[in-house]
């Protein structure tokens, strides 16, 4: 049934939208389950299950973080996460840097944008994105790499808001992406189980979709 799933949701996306699998609260067997069945990015929101599953899990699977990320908790993941999407302050960037150099790797990161009506999400404002961005620190992180953004929607069945929110998302990108010299700059990562649909058709071309895959 995860393979159908998997399958179902690729053909409907298309080629130009990635699917990252959301594999927190499963089990090693289902992820398996969607190993087998092709799958290769999965992500988790928590340091902890992501080290678990990390090496309990083939090591060709790209790793991707979701959750809000400590500074604290950046060296243990360093080694080997592909992408973190939750990227909310240039301490965080710093820290990621500092350790990826350890490493002598290279870290893609997403910047989390607030575009929900929730206070539990993070996510920096618009404002608090740019000054990043035209921050002179960013040049010397030469161990990261800012290769979009990533935003989560209020939790609401009022789509209306839903696509106002990643209608701001989507606006935000291509501000950026038309005023920074950022040649990695491609990716915009919104839409989960219940609205990828909507966020594909405002533009987003990263899913991260986990109810639907394992139901």
């Amino acid at each position: 049934m995860i393979a159908e799933n998997i399958n179902q949701i690729k053909q409907e996306v298309g080629h130009n939208v990635k699917l990252v699998v959301v594999s927190k609260f499963r089990s090693i067997e289902e992820i398996k389950e969607a190993y087998v069945a092709g799958q290769r990015i999965f992500a988790e929101n928590k340091v902890q299950p992501l080290l678990e599953r990390y090496e309990a899990l083939p090591k060709d699977i790209e790793w991707h973080l979701i959750g809000h990320l400590q500074t604290n908790k950046v060296k243990y993941i360093t080694p080997f996460i592909h992408t973190i999407q939750s990227v909310d302050s240039m301490k965080l960037l710093q820290e990621i840097n500092k350790h990826a150099l350890k490493e002598n790797r290279i870290v893609n990161c997403l910047l989390q944008i607030y575009i929900a009506l929730e206070d539990t999400k993070f996510g920096l404002s618009k404002a608090e994105c740019m000054a990043i961005l035209d921050s002179p620190l960013l040049k010397e992180l030469s161990n990261i790499k800012i290769t979009g953004l990533m935003g989560m929607a209020t939790f609401t069945a009022n789509q209306d808001q839903v696509e106002k929110e990643f209608k701001s998302l989507k606006s935000i990108f291509d501000e950026i992406k038309g005023n920074y010299h950022l040649p990695y700059f491609e990716t915009i990562s919104m839409g989960m189980s219940n609205d990828y649909l909507l966020a594909i058709a405002c533009g987003s071309n990263l899913i991260r979709i986990g109810t639907m895959v394992f139901q």
